[in-house]
């Protein structure tokens, strides 16, 4: 038999949901809500630390971003207007997304220079938008998301003259 919902409002239930999971998982790690709402993810923001939170962020993130799905998933069930529930992990995120710009603009300099395209290494959805975000409005190239699933790639090429 499937249990209520508790009452309240997504993010109370995304921040219970999180905090379940870790307990269940016996890591040590608490939950705050940063945002109830935000406006950018469509659905709360719940930022993790603890002595264990390292664990949470797995090999490029992957970890957290399984994490993510799953509460992302139990909310939605009981919350549909919302498109999804960000964790993030003592700013991993932010570090990860600077760093993610810093390499796009070394590439797409080195792509500049050299006229030849480089397709770079598998990324997740949210890592190419990344990519392909601070790229968009750069003179010399283009980007474009090439393989499927897990396979997926952007590669940056040299943008065509007109």
């Amino acid at each position: 038999m499937e249990k209520a919902p508790p009452d309240g409002d997504a993010a109370t239930l995304a921040l219970e949901t999180v905090t379940k999971i870790l307990a269940a998982a016996n890591v040590n790690v608490s939950g705050t809500l940063r945002a109830s709402h935000d406006s950018e993810a469509d659905g709360p923001v719940i930022d993790l630390t603890g002595e264990d939170s390292g664990l949470l962020i797995g090999r490029r993130g992957q970890t957290l971003q399984a994490l993510q799905f799953l509460v992302t998933s139990i909310v939605r069930t009981h919350h549909s207007d919302v498109s999804r529930v960000v964790l993030d992990v003592e700013g991993y995120r932010n570090r990860r997304e600077v760093a993610l710009r810093d390499m796009a603009n070394k590439v797409a300099e080195r792509v500049a220079q050299t006229g030849r395209s480089i397709t770079l290494e598998p990324m997740s959805p949210a890592d190419r938008r990344v990519i392909h975000t601070s790229l968009s409005s750069h003179p010399s190239v283009t980007t474009e998301s090439i393989g499927v699933g897990e396979n997926r790639k952007v590669t940056i090429m040299p943008r065509r003259k007109k």
